[in-house]
C-alpha cells in the first residue's frame, strides 16, 4: 500500500511539473516579458530542469515497479512500463535530441545583424519546425503522464 502511494506521488509530481512548466509558466513568460530572448532563456532553463526531473522520476518509478513485481504484491500492469518508456522517449527526443539543434538556431538568429537575409529566414523556419515537433513530443508526454496517473491509482 505504501509503495503504491509513493509511486502515485512520484508520478503526480512528475506530470504536475510537466503541466505547470509547459502549459502555465512558459506561456506566461512569453506573454508578460517584453524581451522574447529573455523569456526563451528562462523557459529553456526550466525545460532543462523538467527534462532531468523526468529521467529521475522515471528511474524511481521503474525501480518501484520492479520492486513491486518481485514482491508478494500483485504484478504491476505492463502498460505502466510502456507509459513510462513512452514518456522517457518523449524526453529524450523532444529535449535531448531536438533542443541542441534549436539552441544552435537560436544563436544564429541572435547573431545575424540583418534580419531580412535568406539565411535568417531559413533559420527561423527550421527553428519553427523543430519547436513544433518538440512541442508535439511534450504534449504526447503530458497525455501519457495523465494516463500513467490514472493507471497507477
Amino acid at each position: 500500500m505504501l509503495l503504491t502511494r509513493v509511486r502515485l506521488l512520484i508520478a503526480t509530481f512528475w506530470v504536475g511539473t510537466l503541466w505547470a512548466v509547459g502549459f502555465v509558466v512558459a506561456p506566461t513568460l512569453f506573454s508578460t516579458l517584453s524581451d522574447r530572448a529573455l523569456a526563451g532563456t528562462i523557459a529553456g532553463s526550466l525545460f532543462n530542469i523538467v527534462a532531468w526531473l523526468s529521467l529521475f522520476c522515471a528511474a524511481a518509478l521503474l525501480a518501484l515497479l520492479f520492486q513491486a513485481g518481485r514482491g508478494a504484491q500483485a504484478q504491476p500492469a505492463k502498460v505502466n512500463y510502456y507509459l513510462i518508456a513512452g514518456m522517457v522517449a518523449c524526453t529524450l527526443i523532444g529535449y535531448f535530441a531536438l533542443q541542441p539543434h534549436m539552441a544552435e538556431l537560436r544563436l544564429v538568429l541572435h547573431s545575424v545583424a540583418d534580419s531580412n537575409t535568406a539565411a535568417m529566414a531559413d533559420a527561423r523556419k527550421q527553428f519553427g519546425i523543430l519547436h513544433a515537433v518538440s512541442t508535439g513530443f511534450y504534449i504526447v508526454q503530458s497525455l501519457l503522464g495523465a494516463a500513467l496517473i490514472l493507471k497507477l491509482r
